[in-house]
């Protein structure tokens, strides 16, 4: 296999995977209340449960990223795409909490180990439509993730919940694709520098900017993660069906998808500094307007809801490109930062979140949660733009 710069095909492959990983990892949301009544456990130790996995989704990402970025093989890639598409299918199906929690954990770790270096390939195939291809990337596992919550809903209302597990079948078969279509990188083409492994992170978190932007995309995760967590259970104890569950977290996501879609350009008519400032002031009004309708207008509150999946992710393709361009040598590393410690970090932190929400209300909690990211603004004026 040769690998070529600007190379369409495999940027192509890989975001088809990024649309079908990240259906996988959205699949379970709108399930856990089902899940939890099915096997007669709380919403604190549901939370407690995301917490894990989602830990396992994405705390591990840099380290996975280090050993992407040395060497030349498609081994997360490959690997990554199969475990999420193994075992998350099969969550539903578990006759206990341990065997759920065991598939949802090697699941998580399939989307671990596919998102930094898929994220670095987009980098290293792209020439000089990069913010493009990484806004194409970043929408596209977007979409996924908001496909997931409503085609497990809807296999669950009408065929029960041990059918979700004929939708591994997708995975795999792209996998194996993925496997014969995306190139691996050629020595020839692209020199692949050694990198100790203390020294490099060492030199990352050293770096102002990449801690700038981890700590913005912490405050993203806090606003979408609470949000995918919480509102299935209020949802479910307003006595909505599985399937109105998973059709507003497609909403909510497929809403972050268009915002991730249509970033780079917005970036060129505005600036990176403005659009993120936009996706961290805009969600804690547009939550106390849903605090206010979600009872007595439905319609409505789905259309806020929707909107503040689309302001979030508006940032998402920006901050991963500015980070990519502040230390280009570790592109995965990086990425697997940004994209994923960020987000296992906010998760290990809602881990409780549950418990929290059972005592206080889980709207309550939600409105508190968006303003945390407006105390963190003032970061953005610290940004060098890329």
């Amino acid at each position: 296999m040769i690998y070529q710069k600007n190379n369409n095909s495999a940027i192509i492959w890989l975001c088809l995977a990024h649309l079908v990983n990240d259906i996988y990892t959205g699949a379970l949301n709108p399930l856990l209340p089902f899940i939890a009544t099915k096997l007669g456990f709380t919403l604190g130790l549901a939370t407690i449960l995301v917490g894990i996995t989602q830990i396992c989704s994405n705390l591990f990402q840099p380290i996975f990223g280090f050993f992407a970025d040395n060497i030349l093989k498609r081994f997360f890639i490959f690997w990554g795409l199969m475990l999420s598409s193994l075992f998350i299918p099969l969550a539903p199906s578990a006759p206990n909490v341990f065997l759920l929690t065991l598939f949802m954990v090697l699941g998580s770790l399939g989307s671990s180990f596919f998102h930094p270096q898929a994220i670095g390939f987009i980098n290293s195939f792209s020439k000089s439509n990069c913010s493009r291809n990484m806004g194409i990337f970043v929408g596209m596992g977007s979409l996924g993730f908001a496909l997931g919550p409503l085609l497990t809903a809807y296999i669950a209302q009408v065929l029960g919940l041990e059918k979700i597990c004929i939708t591994g079948l997708l995975g795999i078969i792209l996998a194996l694709f993925m496997f014969l279509f995306v190139p691996k990188l050629s020595c020839s083409s692209e020199r692949i520098e050694k990198k100790e492994f203390l020294k490099s992170f060492k030199e990352i978190f050293s770096n102002l900017q990449i801690n700038y932007l981890m700590i913005i995309s912490m405050m993203k995760s806090l606003v979408t993660n609470s949000s995918c967590i919480l509102l299935p259970f209020l949802w479910q104890s307003m006595g909505y069906s599985p399937f109105y569950i998973g059709l507003a977290l497609f909403l909510f996501i497929f809403a972050g998808a268009i915002g991730s879609l249509i970033s780079p350009y917005l970036e060129k008519a505005l600036s990176s500094k403005l659009i993120i400032l936009v996706s961290m002031w805009l969600p804690l009004p547009l939550m106390l307007a849903f605090s206010l309708v979600y009872k007595t207008q439905a319609a409505l509150s789905l259309i806020l809801f929707a909107f503040i999946g689309f302001i979030t992710m508006l940032a998402q393709p920006v901050t991963l490109v500015m980070a990519q361009k502040t230390l280009p040598k570790y592109k995965s590393i990086v990425a697997g930062l940004i994209n994923g410690f960020c987000w296992g970090t906010v998760a290990l932190c809602l881990s409780f979140l549950g418990i929290v929400a059972q005592k206080y209300g889980i709207i309550n909690v939600l409105v508190i949660l968006t303003i945390l990211p407006i105390f963190a603004s003032w970061i953005v004026l610290k940004l060098k733009e890329s």
